[in-house]
């Protein structure tokens, strides 16, 4: 029987590629509306020669004014008999990253094959929400009997466990978030328990996923961040074995008043990744425009651009690392903008 995931995962390598091939130059130049932009015409012109049904169900753009991709839009052919997926991405997780010429930029994505009518990827209608991501030898320690991480707990009354389940001690600890106001009431307990914070300005998809990788060097990520990203975030997670909580968090009492009129039910409901891509078919691609703590950025040689990628699929729980070398004479990408191939 022909796997139709490992028919389609390179063309989701494609994509985030040439978004990160063409948005690369606006590194530092201040405009990250048209980085996102240019990445988004890379994504678009991948999926427009890709026989499949692909259903936006986790975009981009309201939350911060960006070109898109947006919840709803269709990706690929929709030749009759293609295979439907749903897709969730952000063509460019870190633009104010990107724009300011700083690390922690990526370009990403995430498919699951649909079997039967609905989506297997949760929406989520609130901008932000509070997470909690921790890598599998957590969840291990957890079925064995140790007590869970909670949302709701005091980060500092947690860390000594998930020091025991890592056996590190809480110095040894490094916990990740993102630097917010927000996050005052974080950042003050990390440093009290005594264990190491890193403060990253933007792009919490490879911040999360961080814990679930061995040679990463973070072991917890924790703040409010975006909620389709932490829907991106899970459908990395369900390939590694990590698990991240998430609860949706309003802003204010306007966006609260709009998701309850829209007919949320859910707002107080604490979401695992299982609940979040809803289907052991789960693919995640990642490729670094900046360099982040999940893959290397484009490092651009003479004529030359080298890329970075990593690749999950639940299914196998198997982990791809591409290097690629692209020689930028001979290089070109299918661009929607123009409706052909394009040079870099």
């Amino acid at each position: 029987m022909s796997d139709t995931e490992r028919t389609i995962e390179f063309e989701f390598v494609r994509a985030t590629e040439n978004a990160a091939l063409n948005s690369v130059h606006w590194l530092g130049r201040g405009e990250k509306e048209l980085a996102d932009a240019a990445a988004c015409d890379a994504i678009y012109g991948v999926f427009d020669n890709v026989n499949i049904c692909g259903s936006v169900v986790i975009g981009e753009g309201i939350k911060d004014n960006a070109p898109g991709i947006f919840l709803g839009e269709k990706l690929g052919t929709w030749l009759p008999g293609s295979p439907r997926f749903d897709i969730a991405l952000d063509p460019i997780d870190g633009t104010s990253n990107i724009a300011s010429g700083l690390p922690n930029s990526i370009s990403v994505m995430a498919g699951s094959e649909v079997k039967a009518d609905g989506h297997n990827m949760r929406h989520l209608p609130s901008y932000y929400a509070h997470k909690l991501a921790f890598g599998p030898a957590v969840v291990e320690a957890v079925e064995h009997g140790m007590k869970p991480l909670s949302l709701d707990e005091p980060i500092g009354s947690m860390l000594p466990r998930l020091a025991e389940a890592l056996d590190k001690r809480v110095q040894e600890l490094v916990i990740v978030t993102m630097n917010r106001p927000r996050h005052h009431e974080f950042v003050n307990a990390i440093r009290k328990s005594g264990a190491a914070l890193r403060l990253i300005t933007d792009g919490d998809i490879a911040a999360a996923v961080a814990p679930s990788l061995p040679d990463s060097g973070v072991d917890l990520y924790v703040g409010i961040g975006g909620s389709p990203e932490g829907v991106l975030t899970a459908a990395a997670l369900r390939a590694l074995g990590g698990e991240m909580l998430l609860r949706m968090a309003p802003r204010d009492d306007a966006e609260l008043a709009e998701i309850l009129a829209g007919g949320e039910t859910e707002l107080d409901r604490v979401f695992t990744c299982a609940d979040l891509v809803q289907s052991s078919s789960a693919l995640f691609c990642a490729t670094g425009i900046s360099d982040s703590s999940l893959v290397p950025g484009v490092k651009l040689v003479g004529h030359k651009a080298i890329t970075h990628t990593i690749l999950m699929r639940a299914k196998s729980r198997t982990v791809r690392y591409i290097r690629a070398v692209h020689d930028l004479k001979q290089k070109t990408i299918h661009l929607r903008s123009v409706s052909r191939e394009q040079g870099l």
